[in-house]
């Protein structure tokens, strides 16, 4: 039976070590949940360090973790302190945690710390490579392990490998700053399904995509090498019934009062009018902590009238206590609680109760319940949690939800609150607002909004992103159905060998060389020559060149050959040395053209035109791909529009738009060719949508291949250029 293996950071355990015995727990987190039915109740394996460095185990302790970690269906990823150290506390946390939230000024850029996260993804993947078998699926989770989708797909290319991202995606001008982004990208496309939290963060990735690897992206589908991968946004629920049945059994006459609670009640029945405002993080610089402290002293000076009416209680969960950022924060937060509260307090009223602790499930439970405001407004967050959490337990369905419109629940919680958390203004009235809101209109927000998590809840979220997973399969079916593999490369070798006459007819651009941002540096390498050659010295074989190139470039490229030449889309045509035009055409029409293509090179960074002489093409290789997108629509437009009556046709090739006579195609040059001889073997091969032409005038004895895998009407496609010589040099 295939299995599902996942893979996070950590193991969905607590282990510990306590006078030389072994103590492991199951983790209670949003992501055990989630996965507990693909992993625990399904033929799952979780991968993950256990907590425990490798230097803290001798031989007979590891063995006993190995053992116990393997009953739960785990199995560890041994890490070194030193890993830890540099791959955890240093990239992950100072690198990655910094850039991915927007504080460029916490983020470190070490050598050191990238080679210890190259070393560390490494080591995961050995473990995942060596319990994996075909048909098994792979879903990686979060920035740890960026580089593991492809260090997995490397080795196994038909394993279904998906990817979630935790935290956001920032934006193409904040990912463009960090020094290895290619080989991130790279490392996330080896999936074929990439997941995050809201649109916006799935929008950010697509654009560096676009723009730093310059590939091609249809919606929401990237065109890698023979691949497709699916890139789409889940947001992440919690365990919903969890909460909210939690909170009715804390509502419950007959459940036993905690002391926080009973804590809690004293200062609420002191006055009937109190009222509690919520706030609960992990101490971490991106929740905003020092910013709504401030926040609430600008409320308290704004309305005096609510001075000993309310009270916020906030809850801080250490976090990276090691780290100088966090002890910095710890520090201003301190700082900021003693005097706002030395400022406000009186006898009997403390305007902020301050936690810095975790908390058990029961007193958080004590807290949601008990309090009439949950104030949880992040300068960034990928998703929060707790926002979710907090609406869960209003079993009354009462209270308000006032929600920072930077955290990634903000997308899908419009009926909380929502506030820019660097505005005192919209803290101000946001917390007046929610302290004045009528009842029912307390209780219409918070039935719409348990309404949809309850509905989108953790489980369904694993659910809907396997699904998505599964289905990505039929993608990945559909582009390779014409994959030229092993069988059929054999075949065409052998039918080449058998062959009396042989016509082997090959594009140019993009299918013998690759793409170059100027055309000029597309010439023949000599092993390319080398090549040619020993096609044009074999017996009975005819190999013809033909391209959209000028007349006079290809002259100059192979002026010494005796190799035919089509040139021009179907213009020139040479053969046994001998130049003669298969179309005459007319040029008036580039004098009106090229001024508006002009305009377009002015207005687009990177462009250029290419004159030829009988077609004018734009390039825009080296442009911003998403300008680009759009100077490409707006210049079809224009063009469209002016080269109906002068018989002209516009040609959207890979990163060019060329306009040429509508009389002239290679499908045409392609007919005069083969009408001269009869070939009992014909190879043609073409990669971009001009070569369709020639597709489409072949005889049905013909082999046809299309380089890149995009729709194509011919029989066969194969990878690139590269892949190109290979079979070439099969054949000679």
């Amino acid at each position: 039976m295939n299995k599902t293996i996942i893979v996070s950071n950590r193991l969905p355990l607590q282990i510990s070590i306590e006078q030389d015995q072994l103590n492991v727990t199951p983790s209670v987190g949003g992501l055990a949940t989630g996965m507990k039915s693909v992993h625990a109740d399904g033929n799952g394996l979780w991968v993950g360090w256990t907590g425990i460095t490798d230097e803290e185990l001798d031989a007979d302790l590891k063995k006993e973790v190995d053992a116990k970690v393997k009953d739960v269906k785990c199995k560890a990823v041994g890490l070194t302190q030193d890993d830890i150290d540099q791959f955890y506390l240093g990239f992950s946390n100072r690198t990655l945690w910094p850039l991915f939230h927007y504080f460029l000024e916490y983020t470190e850029f070490e050598d050191s710390q990238w080679e210890a996260y190259k070393r560390v993804n490494q080591k995961f993947a050995e473990v995942v490579l060596d319990t994996i078998e075909d048909g098994d699926t792979v879903w990686i989770h979060d920035y740890q392990l960026l580089l593991l989708p492809q260090l997995i797909k490397d080795v196994k290319p038909e394993v279904t490998i998906g990817f979630f991202l935790h935290i956001p995606f920032p934006s193409y001008e904040i990912f463009r700053t960090f020094p290895w982004r290619e080989e991130l990208l790279t490392g996330m496309l080896g999936a074929d399904l990439i997941g995050f939290h809201t649109y916006d963060y799935e929008r950010h990735f697509l654009s560096s995509v676009k723009r730093i690897l310059r590939l091609d992206v249809n919606f929401n589908e990237i065109t890698y090498h023979d691949r497709i991968v699916k890139v789409d946004s889940f947001p992440m629920g919690i365990d919903y019934n969890k909460f909210h049945d939690a909170a009715l059994e804390h509502d419950n006459p007959n459940t036993e009062i905690s002391e926080l609670q009973k804590r809690i009640d004293t200062h609420l029945n002191e006055d009937g009018d109190k009222k509690l405002i919520l706030s609960i993080d992990r101490l971490d610089y991106t929740k905003g902590i020092p910013n709504r402290i401030r926040a609430f002293e600008y409320f308290l000076n704004k309305h005096p009238e609510y001075k000993e009416k309310v009270r916020l209680v906030m809850l801080a969960v250490p976090s990276r206590s090691g780290v100088p950022q966090y002890q910095l924060l710890k520090k201003e937060t301190d700082e900021l609680v003693g005097r706002i509260n030395g400022e406000f307090s009186t006898v009997s009223w403390t305007p902020i109760w301050y936690f810095y602790r975790s908390l058990p499930f029961e007193n958080l439970i004590d807290l949601y319940t008990s309090s009439d405001i949950a104030l949880i407004t992040p300068v960034r967050d990928g998703m929060n949690l707790v926002a979710k959490e907090y609406v869960a337990t209003r079993t009354k369905q009462n209270g308000v939800l006032i929600l920072s419109e930077m955290a990634g629940a903000a997308k899908e919680m419009n009926e909380a609150l929502l506030i820019n958390p660097n505005s005192f203004e919209d803290f101000a009235s946001a917390l007046k607002k929610a302290l004045t809101m009528p009842l029912e209109e307390q209780n219409n927000r918070m039935k719409i909004l348990q309404k949809r998590l309850k509905r989108y809840d953790v489980e369904k979220w694993a659910d809907e992103f396997f699904k998505t997973l599964e289905s990505t399969n039929k993608l990945q079916d559909v582009v390779v159905s014409k994959k030229i593999n092993e069988s059929v490369q054999n075949d065409i070798v052998e039918a080449y060998k058998k062959a009396k006459k042989r016509l082997v007819l090959l594009d140019y651009d993009g299918t013998l060389v690759g793409f170059k941002d100027n055309p000029q540096d597309a010439k023949p390498d000599e092993e390319l020559y080398g090549l040619l050659d020993q096609f044009e010295n074999q017996n009975n074989t005819k190999l013809c060149l033909i391209s959209g190139r000028d007349k006079a470039t290809f002259e100059n490229w192979y002026g010494n050959k005796s190799y035919d030449l089509i040139t021009d889309h179907g213009v020139w045509m040479r053969e046994r040395s001998q130049w003669t035009p298969l179309e005459i055409l007319k040029t008036e029409w580039m004098t009106n053209i090229k001024p508006i293509l002009e305009t377009f090179v002015d207005r687009t960074p990177g462009t250029f035109i290419e004159e030829k002489e009988y077609s004018l093409a734009w390039h825009y290789r080296t442009a911003d791909p998403e300008l680009a997108q759009i100077r490409t629509m707006e210049l079809n437009t224009v063009l469209t529009s002016m080269v109906a009556n002068n018989e002209l046709s516009v040609l959207q090739g890979n990163k060019v738009i060329e306009i040429k006579s509508s009389n002239v195609n290679k499908g045409r040059a392609t007919t005069q060719l083969l009408m001269k001889e009869d070939y009992d073997f014909i190879l043609i091969m073409g990669d971009d949508w001009t070569d369709e032409y020639m597709f489409e005038a072949a005889p049905d004895l013909a082999t046809t291949i299309k380089i890149g895998y995009v729709k194509t009407k011919a029989k066969y496609q194969i990878k690139d250029p590269e892949k190109v010589r290979a079979l070439l040099k099969q054949l000679v």
